[in-house]
């Protein structure tokens, strides 16, 4: 904290030329100057508090449902053989633009401070419909050390179409990233298995958080859905045989809302005691639901952290926490569990930070406590805000004339740290972004 007045010339100077380094692309003034009507230094949420009791552990608590092998093999025999991810990569149909093909206004969403340092937009089919929102980001780089799956170098970017009926939907982008000038991708419709593996149905949930680890994949659950996670074997993608919006069994064969791949659920993690709570006025004595999640490669074993967005106006501390991931070769990718099939969890913190939506765990050295990374969403037309927090206390960068800290991306994209390349991946509005984390570990000190 004592480190920051010392900063600040400094970053004023890089807000006003903030640039996409990578694509040689300047953001405009616009983006770069924040109103002076926005928040300032003064919201600094200070320390994080470690929650240690039994009581508020035990309410972190999940228990591992499997959907049933028998199910599963029903579903495969009638759909016919899985494939996995190389094989839906070889069908990207669809291209990411690179920073300079996006307009002005989709580069508005971008931080101004740390600045990106890769940026790409959305085929303009997919830009252009608001009904389905990009939320999440994991890669390559969580499932495997060496930042990559099969030989290849992976995005999967989560999204959600919301429906007032109750129809609401969630699709991953598959990108293929091995060429960083030209990425492709292709949609993936995620499933639940029903009636014993006779049918699937859509999942009817945001997917405000991803985790890729091992062979699986874990996301956050909203809504109709009462668990708090579900999880995909990347092994287990089916091809869908019939077009049309229908989703499941149909005259004909299968349907995935029009996408040729369909990804069934192959477990889910429900709070032990109950449904978890999502609805305003949640506090300390309630089960969390996960809004926001990421992989921690920095500890032993790894964990998947999370958090819940905890508005504004609620009143309440934003929990932070983690569960470890299972050391048996056996079970890549779950969580450990003990002989109840309970997953508990090992750390735990309350924040002041309100609205967290993007959460990130790094440990910048072998015996050092971790650093948090909490991502809020913007105010309305303003830009978000990434604060590093620990123990001793918060920071976050600052720009603009009157040192705001509304310097982060204007989206609630989560975060994702890809270690063998030491980029931090987000997404803000409609851009898909990344930069490195030791410019975000400079600039947040």
């Amino acid at each position: 904290m004592k480190q920051r007045g010392r900063h600040r010339r400094r970053r004023r100077g890089r807000a006003l030329r903030a640039t996409l380094a990578g694509a040689g692309l300047a953001l405009t003034a616009a983006a770069t100057m924040i109103s002076t009507s926005q928040a300032t230094v003064a919201d600094d949420p200070g320390a994080l508090k470690p929650l240690t009791s039994s009581a508020e552990l035990d309410r972190l608590r999940l228990t591992e449902q499997p959907v049933p092998q028998r199910s599963l093999d029903r579903l495969a025999k009638a759909m016919g053989r899985p494939v996995g991810v190389g094989t839906v990569l070889g069908g990207a149909d669809r291209s990411l633009r690179g920073a300079d093909e996006c307009d002005a206004e989709e580069k508005k969403a971008l931080p101004v401070e740390p600045a990106a340092t890769r940026a790409y937009c959305w085929d303009p089919a997919d830009s252009a419909t608001p009904l389905w929102r990009p939320e999440s980001v994991t890669t390559s780089g969580d499932a495997e050390s060496d930042g990559r799956w099969r030989g290849h170098r992976v995005i999967l970017s989560g999204w959600t179409r919301e429906a007032d009926d109750g129809r609401g939907l969630a699709r991953v982008a598959f990108v293929d990233a091995d060429d960083p000038g030209h990425l492709t991708y292709t949609w993936v419709l995620l499933a639940v298995p029903v009636d014993g593996g006779r049918d699937f149905r859509g999942l009817v949930s945001q997917v405000s958080g991803m985790v890729w680890y091992g062979d699986k994949l874990l996301v956050t659950t909203s809504g109709a859905e009462r668990d708090a996670l579900y999880v995909y074997d990347l092994r287990r993608i089916h091809r869908a045989t019939v077009g049309g919006k229908e989703v499941g069994r149909v005259p004909g064969g299968w349907s995935a809302h029009g996408y040729r791949w369909v990804l069934p659920a192959i477990a889910s993690y429900r709070p032990a005691d109950g449904n978890c709570v999502r609805e305003a006025g949640t506090d300390l004595s309630a089960a969390p639901c996960p809004d926001g999640l990421s992989l921690d490669r920095s500890s032993a074993p790894a964990s998947l952290v999370a958090t819940q967005a905890v508005p504004a106006e609620d009143g309440h501390h934003t929990r932070l926490w983690r569960y470890s991931f299972n050391r048996d070769p056996g079970r890549s990718g779950l969580l450990a569990t003990d002989s109840g099939a309970t997953v508990t969890s090992t750390e735990a913190y309350g924040t002041k930070t309100e609205d967290v939506r993007g959460v990130l765990s790094h440990r910048p050295g072998p015996f050092a406590p971790p650093d948090w990374y909490l991502g809020r969403p913007a105010d309305e037309g303003t830009h978000g805000t990434l604060w590093r927090q620990d123990e001793r206390g918060a920071n976050a960068a600052s720009c603009g004339a009157e040192d705001t800290h509304r310097c982060w991306g204007d989206g609630t994209g989560s975060l994702s740290y890809w270690q063998e390349t030491g980029d931090v991946w987000s997404l803000s509005g409609r851009m898909l972004f990344a930069l490195p984390l030791s410019a975000v570990e400079r600039e947040l000190r």
